[in-house]
């Protein structure tokens, strides 16, 4: 399985609740909306994570991580990924999602990335966890 993460800083005349708003229920359901194929073919799990700034406990400060949604994309291969790039890329699609993305998005600059994870043991007796993504 092959995760890609991308990282998004809101408008900055935005709020936080109007960007969540925004993105959940425009953004994420634009191809929906279009009446098209779903932009994201093969993907397993699409998730937003949006980021709340905590207290950092050795300097006493918060501290803006730079973004406000870090957005990951499970993908069962490295081709289902690469399809779905060049879905997005599209001429025919592209102008419509940049367009969108002008309503949410500081910019369209923003940075795309695929992961290698390793994950520690944290059963109770040191075992290895597991993470099962069902359909459902």
């Amino acid at each position: 399985m092959l995760k890609q993460i991308c990282f998004f800083r809101k408008r900055s005349d935005m709020t936080m609740a109007d960007f969540m708003d925004y993105y959940e229920n425009k953004h994420a359901q634009l191809s929906k909306r279009m009446g098209r194929a779903p932009s994201l073919p093969n993907a397993q799990r699409y998730v937003r994570r949006y980021l709340v700034p905590e207290i950092n406990p050795v300097t006493g400060t918060v501290i803006d991580p730079g973004f406000d949604c870090i957005m990951e994309i499970w993908w069962n291969s490295r081709e289902d990924f690469e399809n779905s790039q060049a879905v997005i890329a599209d001429p025919a699609r592209l102008p419509a999602i940049m367009e969108d993305e002008l309503h949410l998005f500081a910019s369209h600059d923003n940075p795309v990335c695929t992961m290698v994870e390793y994950d520690s043991p944290m059963g109770p007796a040191g075992e290895a966890t597991t993470v099962e993504l069902r359909h459902g």
